[in-house]
């Protein structure tokens, strides 16, 4: 469904069960981060009425979440720590050309968007079935549905204001571009790392 090329290693998890502190912090940030780039894009594109209203409320819904990682860490004595450079969205963010129209830059950011949103869902599905975490996993499968309805409205976005054939076309070489990444990235105890 999430049309990833390449499945995340499940050897993944492991990692990240040695550090759940780790997973935590890096997770709260990228709920922080989905809020700022769902801000951006009203900002950036306010003429785009049906986005706007998206946007709106997918700030609330992604500080939601942010607050329900934060008050994890809070109940297991833990403190938020400091945001880390995110190698695999650094990465990922150098595949189309700068510039353009602003259909283009628009479409373009909705694209990185649902890709984020999709591996976020893969790797959440992995969490919610392999943790040993039982309160931990049941989390994740219920946040793992939100990525999974967040991918598909930045997908069909770009699909809206961008010509269907084009944005088939860019996403499917954004996904190849994307599935060379990941080989070399699991091996870190954060979401998309």
């Amino acid at each position: 469904m999430l049309g990833l090329k390449l499945p995340t290693d499940p050897r993944w998890v492991n990692i990240v069960e040695k550090n759940i502190e780790e997973i935590l912090t890096d997770h709260a940030f990228c709920e922080q981060k989905a809020t700022s780039t769902a801000i951006s894009l009203i900002v950036s594109f306010p003429e785009y009425t049906e986005l706007v209203q998206e946007m709106t409320a997918l700030v609330k819904e992604e500080m939601s979440h942010f607050k329900l990682v934060h008050d994890i860490i809070i109940a297991r004595g833990w403190i938020l720590g400091r945001d880390r450079k995110d190698d695999y969205v650094n990465q990922l963010i150098k595949f189309f050309p700068k510039g353009g129209s602003r259909t283009t830059q628009l479409v373009h950011r909705l694209l990185y968007a649902a890709l984020i949103e999709a591996r976020s869902c893969e790797r959440f599905r992995l969490l919610s079935e392999e943790l040993q975490d039982k309160e931990l996993a049941v989390f994740y499968k219920n946040l793992m549905v939100s990525e999974a309805n967040h991918y598909t409205m930045f997908l069909g976005f770009a699909r809206k204001y961008g010509v269907r054939k084009e944005v088939d076309e860019k996403w499917n070489d954004l996904l190849e571009y994307e599935a060379e990444i990941m080989k070399n990235l699991g091996t870190n105890e954060t979401v998309h790392g």
